[in-house]
């Protein structure tokens, strides 16, 4: 029998946190079943868990950012029977293209890069919802409600897999309007992972 039968993504995947997670430093380790290595059923779990909380929103597309936050994305599109679209991220800006475009600081990795959106892809008038796997430091999530908004196009929320809500990504995104919702929260990572489910539905 599957490990994960009869449970919802929410549980299933604070199991596997608790279960497999790691602390490293300040991150918080997950590469044996969610960003590196990936477990098909729990991702399933995990898309439909988030397409259940969002689907009375009527979404038209889930968007995200390579390369980690395509699996959730992914399977949430499918549970939603929408598109998904990933911004392509480049370290350096490149050349012109018809795309929407932020540059993005990553204090954690000390580095620069730059998202992008085909315009063609993300047509005025769309309700999207952003899908990413972590929210910590919210700058990427924030790149891409902005990209939504310029291109005239509604950001219904921000669903994530994990959030580390002492950081200050929550807050990031709320002051800027947008609703915010995550499966599981680590709480403090001060002596090991501790972590609570989220409530449920935005």
């Amino acid at each position: 029998m599957s490990p994960h039968a009869d449970i919802t993504g929410a549980l299933a995947l604070e199991r596997a946190v608790r279960e497999r997670g790691r602390v490293e430093g300040s991150l918080v380790k997950v590469d044996d079943f969610l960003n590196h290595q990936v477990d098909p059923e729990l991702l399933d779990l995990i898309g439909a868990d988030i397409a259940g909380r969002w689907r009375p929103e009527r979404i038209d597309l889930v968007l995200t950012a390579e390369a980690s936050g395509i699996p959730p994305a992914l399977t949430t599109a499918r549970h939603l029977a929408t598109p998904m679209l990933y911004a392509k991220k480049f370290p350096h800006a490149t050349a012109e293209r018809p795309a929407f475009v932020r540059e993005v600081a990553s204090p954690t990795k000390g580095t620069e890069y730059r998202v992008e959106v085909a315009r063609r892809l993300l047509p005025p008038g769309r309700r999207v919802l952003v899908v990413d796997d972590f929210l910590s430091g919210g700058r990427t999530a924030e790149a891409l409600g902005e990209i939504v908004e310029e291109a005239r196009c509604v950001v219904v929320g921000f669903a994530f897999v994990i959030e580390k809500s002492f950081m200050e990504g929550h807050d990031r995104l709320v002051a800027r309007g947008w609703r915010v919702d995550s499966l599981v929260r680590v709480t403090s990572l001060t002596g090991g992972l501790t972590i609570d489910s989220a409530p449920g539905a935005p």
